[in-house]
């Protein structure tokens, strides 16, 4: 039952968190796709972890490549060039921010969503 709670958390956390990065691609490029958001937020959470381990250790400079890889994501699945991508990067965090702090309020979920760093 723990991995079937697990994966349900799991499914839950992503789809919030490709919420907040359609809200930022929308925004700033116009894309009214919210299955590739759902892919974009897979792919950054994958990158997120896989820069992690392998930079994050490093002081300063580590978390700001993990936060580049992760811009790079955005930059490479949406048009627009590297602003566009820190741009919807920013939204993205903000509006899951958001959507997170209201269900919190509603005493629904854990404060956290996959595909978005720092949420």
């Amino acid at each position: 039952m723990a991995l079937l709670d697990s994966l349900i958390v799991f499914i839950v956390s992503l789809l919030i968190g490709a919420l907040g990065i359609y809200v930022g691609a929308q925004l700033v490029t116009g894309s009214k796709d919210y299955t590739y958001a759902i892919v974009t937020a897979l792919i950054g959470a994958i990158i997120w972890a896989v820069a992690g381990f392998l930079f994050g250790w490093i002081p300063l400079l580590g978390p700001a490549l993990v936060l580049l890889a992760y811009i790079g994501v955005i930059h490479y699945r949406y048009p627009g060039g590297w602003f566009a991508a820190a741009l919807i990067a920013l939204i993205a965090w903000i509006a899951t921010l958001v959507v997170l702090y209201m269900l919190a309020l509603m005493n629904i979920g854990a404060f956290e969503a996959v595909g978005i760093p720092g949420v």
